[in-house]
């Protein structure tokens, strides 16, 4: 739940794919995850209400994880709308080559190789 959350925050070019990374290969997806995971943790670490529930949700049950996150943004729209710009790269990546790429599949890929 807080990954998803967290595939969401700050617009900026250093999100988007390098050049040389062609978005739909390996290279691209992690690149545009990478920038994205680098810009919700530094969002994350300037807003700590923020922070401190989507921690709190990964070890809570579903349900009550989603409700504390979906009580937090509700009450904090701007932070979920900049987070949402954040994760928007991630977005475009789902757009343009028909996957998705979340934290936990690419955990998932780098557990698979070690």
């Amino acid at each position: 739940m807080g990954a998803c959350a967290v595939g969401a925050v700050v617009v900026g070019a250093g999100l988007l794919p390098a050049a040389a990374a062609a978005p739909c290969k390996a290279s691209g997806y992690a690149v545009t995850a990478s920038g994205v995971l680098n810009s919700a943790g530094a969002y994350l670490d300037a807003h700590p209400g923020a922070d401190d529930v989507l921690t709190a949700a990964a070890s809570q049950p579903v349900p009550e994880a989603q409700s504390s996150v979906r009580g937090y943004f509700l009450a904090h729209p701007g932070e979920f709308l900049d987070l949402q710009n954040i994760v928007q790269p991630l977005k475009d990546v789902k757009n343009q080559c028909g996957v998705d790429v979340s934290p936990t599949q690419l955990a998932t890929l780098f557990q698979a190789l070690a």
